[in-house]
């Protein structure tokens, strides 16, 4: 079930459509979070313009994300490893 919500992010609205609950949860979070940012931004970079923080903002989250996804992928294909490296072992193992 939609719901239509309301966040505000650097003193601005937006109007936005959660799918679910948790979906309603995860725009106040992200909203709350950027704008906790913001505020840390504004202080370290006093006479930037609101568009010029967003946007570092933004390369940051992205920067950070990219590196987790980086992180998952080297995971993934270590478990792969793992779980090819435990067939092999039970396999000699039964064969003893």
């Amino acid at each position: 079930m939609d719901q239509k919500i309301s966040v505000k992010i650097a003193g601005r609205v937006f109007n936005l459509t959660a799918s679910s609950p948790d979906a309603e949860q995860l725009f106040r979070q992200a909203a709350e979070t950027i704008n906790q940012r913001f505020t840390a931004y504004t202080r370290n970079y006093p006479g930037k313009n609101v568009s010029d923080l967003l946007s570092m903002i933004a390369l940051n989250e992205t920067v950070t994300r990219m590196g987790l996804q980086k992180d998952l992928d080297r995971m993934k294909a270590e478990e792969k490893e793992l779980a090819r490296d435990l067939g092999n072992y039970l396999t000699d193992n039964g064969k003893a």
